[in-house]
């Protein structure tokens, strides 16, 4: 007989056999780490994409402008979170998760193809931004589906554990962006690359997708949304709300939390493991090889790390790592910056590992602690809001405005200092919060 992980609250689907769980794990990080591969080489291509598709402007000027492209895929990040969100509470994680990560290949995809501005204009930017919207939505679909999926399926007290799988997949595919962007930069010459060759990573979204899919439609709906839909069918004649509406008007607090401690999230992910090489090469004037293959140790680093906070989350509690993590980021974050501009490459490869590790105490933390502060008729949709909705307020604009409020103040500390504020609100939102580690998940 195979061995069972036990549900507790009873029902029909409370025993999942660890073969189905380990199924559901490889699902989620191969799928995540599909659509996270695509939405990362934009950001470690930023300089390249600028030139291409902003070459009539001031350096400065064009990577502001790419950013913006970035950022503003965002903005559609809260609307997508609402669809996904009623899709994967509504009719299952699986359904959502499949279909968005068709969307986010295509849109990828379709990158690699779009004339740069020298062939077609203003149609070049143009393009480049329908395509980033599409990406913008489908990626508001993934993180929240895949933590909530894996969520569903996980033993009460290993929920931490399997749940990081979620944040280790996002980074192994920033790693293997970052691994491109930095064989692309040390083999090509710069008319090659700009020519071609940035396009490379965008090409590779068709196959990575398909796979995904293929994978994503062989599994089965967790335990928890299976009992969730039976007790539906049992209750006919009571007429639902739609998700978005039962989270908005009972769930509140909740979504506040959520918004606060992701905010730190948003920002220190995408300015750490995104923004950095771009950061380190413009800024501080490192190569463009030595800052992505620091930015890749520092990955790599990430990546292992995570698991042991995840797992750390189930001894210690979600409530005690995401305030420890908030500090640390509010005591460290301007010293560390500071060092950077003045050590050399290993020192400055050291600095980018604390504050991956520091980042993990959150990173591998969030995906269980907002998978548990909602019930499961409504987890999909609080958590794809909530965080959707910090992200596209400071998550997706973290390089523009950390790149805008260098040019102001002239400081290139100013990103460090914007951390630490937002490191400040997430603290608040955490001390206003409860322990959820030791209880099982909400129905």
């Amino acid at each position: 007989m195979s061995e069972v992980a036990v549900l507790p609250g009873g029902g029909a689907g409370e025993a999942v056999d660890r073969r189905s769980l380990h199924k559901a794990a490889t699902a989620s990080f191969i799928g995540n780490f599909v659509e996270w591969f695509d939405y990362a080489a934009y950001g470690y291509l930023a300089t390249v994409i600028a030139d291409v598709f902003f070459p009539d402007s001031d350096p400065t000027t064009a990577l502001l402008a790419t950013f913006a492209v970035f950022a503003i895929s965002f903005v559609v990040r809260p609307i997508g979170g609402i669809f996904w969100g009623h899709v994967g509470d509504r009719y299952g994680r699986r359904a959502a998760l499949s279909v968005s990560i068709l969307i986010m290949s295509g849109a990828s995809f379709a990158i690699a193809l779009i004339p740069g501005y020298a062939t077609i204009g203003l149609g070049a930017p143009a393009l480049l931004l329908v395509a980033r919207l599409c990406q913008g939505f489908s990626a508001s679909g993934e993180y929240a589906g895949a933590s909530a999926f894996l969520a569903e399926y996980a033993p009460d007290r290993q929920r931490g554990l399997y749940t990081s799988i979620v944040p280790a997949s996002t980074a192994a595919g920033l790693l293997l962006g970052s691994v491109l962007a930095t064989v692309l930069h040390a083999l090509l010459s710069d008319a090659a690359l700009e020519s071609w060759g940035w396009r490379l990573p965008f090409l590779l979204a068709g196959p990575f997708g398909l796979i995904g899919r293929y994978i994503r439609l062989h599994l089965e709906d967790t335990p928890r949304f299976r009992e969730l839909c039976a007790r539906r069918q049992a209750a006919v004649e009571v007429a639902e709300r739609s998700p978005i509406r039962v989270l908005l008007s009972t769930h509140r607090r909740a979504v506040v939390i959520a918004f606060g401690v992701t905010s730190l999230n948003a920002v220190a992910f995408y300015l750490l493991l995104s923004y950095m090489p771009t950061y380190l090469t413009t800024e501080l004037d490192l190569g463009e090889t030595t800052a992505f293959l620091s930015s890749s140790i520092a990955l790599t680093v990430y990546i292992g790390a995570i698991f042991g906070m995840g797992r750390l989350s189930d001894r210690w509690g979600r409530r005690r790592m995401l305030i420890s993590a908030s500090v640390l980021f509010v005591l460290a974050s301007v010293p560390l910056f500071a060092l950077a501009g003045r050590v050399g490459v290993v020192p400055l490869v050291a600095i980018q590992v604390a504050f991956g590790v520091m980042l993990t105490m959150n990173d591998g933390t969030l995906p269980v602690f907002l998978s548990e502060i909602f019930p499961t008729s409504v987890r999909y949709s609080g958590f794809a809001f909530s965080f959707n909705s910090a992200n596209a307020l400071f998550g997706g604009t973290a390089p523009l405005v950390a790149t805008a409020l260098i040019a102001v103040t002239d400081s290139v500390l100013a990103p460090a200092w914007y951390l630490t504020a937002v490191a400040a609100l997430a603290l608040v939102a955490m001390l206003a919060s409860r322990e959820t580690a030791y209880d099982a998940l909400p129905e």
